[in-house]
């Protein structure tokens, strides 16, 4: 899913704030959560294309989200079964956080809502923990007044948080929501997070280890569709639907964080899933008309869309992981492969019109060079 497709697009500005920013914020009044992280210089570059990283605020915020979501999307927005794990999770060790206090009136007020899905992007633009709680905290204190934001990094700041919640009693949900998720990160979100990452070393290793024979396949695609380079981030709550914010050639795309080595590979489906998401969404426009957009019929077919071309995009580049592609995304759907043969049943469960499947098809082989 990407910022600039599905949601209302965020002004531009840099993705990561720089340490003299966080200087100035400062100022507006300290972030609560617990042994944030260091904040990331915005000028530090990566060591190669697209590393796989992992970061707690990402995580941390989608999981806010998903405690909230009533996820019936055919490509489930975070991953199946998330939300009642997570309750037991902290049912077994007696916790009872503000989230939860609250869950049943922040979530009947988000699902009514459909904006403010965009904020689930927020996080994506901001290097650390304690950058995104500042940010937060100090639109909270400027509560939709234009003259507050006093400094250039606090007009991008109101820009961004503003879009999402523009009225006054959008913001009190937005701060009853940002109170709610410190307390959890107090609680019991960075416990349990720092615990995951030891859990699931094996697996990001191994997503690493795929991506360094993979990516290089994929280059000449990621550079013609103007992804060459980003922050691959691994996040806890997703699966299938990934999420991706775009800044000119800068981009942050996080994914499934897979349990198990042998799942690593899943990690890698779900970026394909997204770097194939600006030429299913040309050929979606393309291929649909102004009627089918006002109706929804156009965002179900990009949904599809961007499955399918995922696989078109490994059949061109790694034919080999095709299968496996496809046996994750109708595990995603809670597709049962038993019996079946795996790519009639992926068609049948991702139908698209052949005009759209075509036209991706062949962009994927012009980017890649194959005509």
């Amino acid at each position: 899913m990407s910022l600039t497709s599905n949601v209302p697009r965020v002004s531009r500005f840099a993705i990561r704030f720089t340490l003299a920013c966080l200087a100035v914020l400062a100022a507006c009044g300290p972030a609560r959560p617990a042994n944030p992280p260091a904040p990331m210089a915005a000028a530090q570059l990566p060591v190669r294309p697209w590393p796989i990283k992992t970061r707690e605020h990402v995580d941390l915020w989608l999981h806010g989200f998903a405690m909230l979501t009533e996820d019936h999307a055919k490509v489930p927005l975070f991953a199946r079964g998330y939300r009642d794990a997570m309750t037991v999770a902290k049912n077994s060790r007696s916790i009872f956080t503000k989230l939860d206090e609250g869950r049943a009136e922040l979530s009947r007020r988000y699902m009514a809502n459909p904006a403010y899905q965009g904020a689930q992007f927020a996080a994506l633009y901001f290097g650390s923990l304690n950058e995104l709680m500042t940010a937060a905290q100090l639109a909270v204190t400027m509560d939709g007044d234009p003259r507050k934001a006093t400094s250039r990094e606090a007009q991008a700041i109101f820009t961004l948080f503003n879009g999402f919640f523009p009225n006054k009693p959008d913001r009190e949900w937005f701060r009853q929501f940002v109170d709610a998720l410190n307390d959890e990160q107090l609680k019991f979100y960075h416990e349990y997070w720092t615990a995951q990452q030891r859990d699931r070393g094996a697996a990001l290793a191994a997503a690493d280890a795929s991506w360094l024979a993979l990516r290089p396949k994929l280059q000449a695609f990621l550079s013609g569709t103007k992804q060459p380079t980003g922050d691959f981030l691994l996040s806890l709550p997703l699966e299938g639907e990934g999420r991706t914010v775009r800044e000119g050639n800068q981009q942050v795309v996080a994914v499934t964080f897979p349990t198990t080595a042998a799942q690593g590979n899943e990690a890698l489906f779900a970026f394909v899933h997204e770097a194939m998401g600006a030429v299913a969404e040309g050929q979606v426009g393309d291929q649909t008309s102004p009627a089918d957009k006002r109706s929804g019929l156009a965002e179900k077919l990009m949904a599809m869309a961007t499955v399918r071309g995922g696989a078109l995009l490994l059949a061109a580049a790694a034919p080999d992981q095709v299968a496996a592609y496809q046996r994750f995304y109708l595990r995603v759907v809670g597709a049962n492969t038993t019996g079946s043969d795996v790519n009639t049943l992926f068609e049948a469960t991702f139908p698209i019109p052949d005009a759209i499947r075509d036209g991706m098809k062949k962009q994927v082989e012009i980017l890649l060079g194959g005509i």
